[in-house]
């Protein structure tokens, strides 16, 4: 097999996607990880809380795989409110901050009309280097 499925332990199961996907080659592509918990749950309907809640997800599928938050190298955000997002910069640094550290990959944020799970307020995807 060229590529290994990474799903972190105690997580509800996915359910016709993988959460991540490492390549033989240690790059670990992460799947868009919205704003609820292990178990598939919205903890909060608040921008913040759904931001700190999906780069979490983003960890525990970095480190399920061997890796750390400074093998990320690249994040892409889905928002679907602009005007929050830009309101809210201070905040935002300051969650990034205690979730990823000082680390900064290469991004990238889109403004989308909506998300799938429709409490979800932003979506971000991943890929890290592993090793």
């Amino acid at each position: 097999m060229s590529h290994k499925i990474i799903h972190p332990d105690g997580w509800a199961p996915a359910k016709g996607y993988a959460n991540g996907v490492l390549s033989r080659k240690g790059v670990l592509h992460i799947g868009g990880q919205i704003g609820w918990n292990a178990d598939q749950v919205f903890e909060t309907h608040d921008f913040i809380g759904q931001m700190e809640q999906a780069l979490r997800n983003i960890l525990d599928v970095v480190l399920a795989a061997g890796g750390k938050a400074e093998d990320i190298v690249r994040l892409t955000w889905f928002v679907t409110d602009k005007k929050e997002y830009l309101a809210r910069q201070s905040e935002i640094g300051a969650i990034y901050r205690k979730v990823m550290g000082r680390h900064f990959p290469a991004m990238s944020m889109v403004v989308v009309a909506g998300l799938i799970e429709d409490e979800a307020l932003v979506e971000i995807e991943a890929t890290a280097e592993i090793g």
